[in-house]
């Protein structure tokens, strides 16, 4: 089916050329310096991210390692 322009479809006054301001796909995603560790969390701690993670659609794992980063970054300052 053929979609018809209304005139409300259209830019309303001048029309401005915008600079292309956002970073080629490769500065995107910036690989950074990790570190592997082997850790023992409490089993009740695991399970909480597991649930949440299920919830949320996302990596357990990933949850935990945010977590970390956001409170090391809160208190390097300090």
């Amino acid at each position: 089916m053929k979609r018809v322009k209304r005139e409300s479809d259209m830019p309303k006054g001048k029309l401005v050329r915008i600079h292309d301001f956002l970073p080629p796909p490769d500065q995107l995603v910036l690989p950074e310096e990790t570190v592997k560790v082997t850790i023992a969390l409490k089993k009740s701690s695991v399970e909480f991210f597991k649930k949440q993670a299920r919830k949320q659609h996302a990596k357990y794992q990933k949850m935990i390692r945010e977590l970390l980063d956001q409170y090391a970054s809160r208190y390097k300052a300090a």
